[in-house]
């Protein structure tokens, strides 16, 4: 039985000859590349025509990698863009004025963050965790007193820099803070955009242990709902 591509076969093979890919040929005729393939096995292709051959599937390749990126970069930004209009109609229904939500919200950040030892306290490196932290405690109990804060730093890091930073961003006066160093740290350069961990310190051990009740005795509740 006589293939119905037969007569492009001498078409294709000349094309072969001349140093065309495969794909190209099977683009250009729809001939089905098993079929080439066994057309074109005794055609011995030079140095040269591999290369070109593996320079324009190089090309081909980037190009396709270049088109995949920016769709998935596409694909991303509107999955972004879906998730923050989510939050903002969660958030239209939420009152930021209600002490209630305003001190849960807080219990759940300290049972992830604080400290569960004989202090209230909470460390870490994104200065708007430490802004909620210290204004929420301010708005929910007036009486609080904050302690010094301190600084944990690497080795190669400057402390005089770090305080200033972490005074700026929290409205702390600088002569709050201390500082320790972690001088194990140093095999690899720190970067610029690393200010060190800031502990924020309130002297009430009561309200750690309000805050850690209120979070476990909500986290019973739902977990107790029927699903």
């Amino acid at each position: 039985m006589i293939s119905r591509w037969f007569k492009l076969k001498d078409q294709a093979i000349k094309l072969r000859k001349e140093g065309t890919s495969i794909g190209v040929i099977n683009k250009a005729y729809r001939i089905p590349k098993s079929t080439l393939s066994c057309w074109f096995r005794k055609i011995q292709l030079s140095k040269r025509q591999k290369d070109k051959i593996y320079k324009e599937a190089s090309i081909k390749m980037d190009g396709a990698r270049k088109k995949a990126l920016l769709w998935h970069h596409s694909q991303k930004a509107n999955r972004i863009k879906t998730a923050k209009n989510e939050a903002d109609l969660v958030l239209e229904k939420i009152n930021a004025d209600d002490k209630s939500v305003l001190e849960l919200a807080l219990s759940f950040l300290y049972l992830g963050e604080g400290s569960k030892l004989n202090e209230t306290s909470i460390g870490n490196a994104n200065p708007l965790v430490l802004k909620f932290f210290i204004n929420a405690i301010k708005k929910l109990y007036p009486n609080a007193k904050l302690g010094r804060c301190q600084l944990h730093l690497r080795s190669d890091q400057n402390e005089l820099s770090a305080i200033k930073y972490w005074s700026k961003e929290l409205n702390i006066n600088e002569g709050e803070f201390s500082f320790v160093k972690d001088k194990r740290i140093a095999k690899t350069k720190t970067y610029q955009s690393y200010h060190g961990v800031c502990v924020i310190r309130f002297t009430e051990i009561a309200i750690q242990r309000r805050l850690l009740f209120l979070c476990h005795k909500f986290c019973n509740i739902i977990s107790e709902m029927d699903s």
